[in-house]
């Protein structure tokens, strides 16, 4: 995948916005972030649960590892020029569900 394509992803969601901190993309959804792109492009921090984030680094840590900062609460990074694009993009959608309202994310149904 892409930066463009992880940009297009993630901005796909209701009311994802992309807003630059600390010299990153980030991905929110009502201020609050669910996906990190880095500088360069190549990684990306993306918001997963502890068990999920367990089962990724267990899967393939060629492709994910803990996530600075953030990797104590389910964050994981990505590799994201390396993952497949169709894992990213479910990865980005989960992401994008634990952080959105209750209602707006019970009202997106991807088809």
């Amino acid at each position: 995948m892409t930066p463009g394509q992880l940009r297009r992803a993630a901005l796909s969601f209701p009311e994802a916005e992309e807003v630059e901190t600390w010299g990153h993309a980030t991905f929110r959804v009502r201020r609050k972030m669910f996906c990190i792109l880095g500088d360069d492009g190549k990684r990306a921090s993306i918001k997963a649960t502890p068990e999920a984030q367990a089962e990724l680094l267990a899967a393939n840590p060629a492709l994910y590892s803990f996530a600075p900062y953030v990797g104590r609460h389910g964050w994981v990074t990505v590799d994201v020029l390396r993952a497949d694009a169709a894992e990213v993009a479910e990865l980005l959608e989960d992401a994008w569900r634990l952080t959105a309202p209750k209602r707006v994310a019970a009202a997106f149904h991807r088809d």
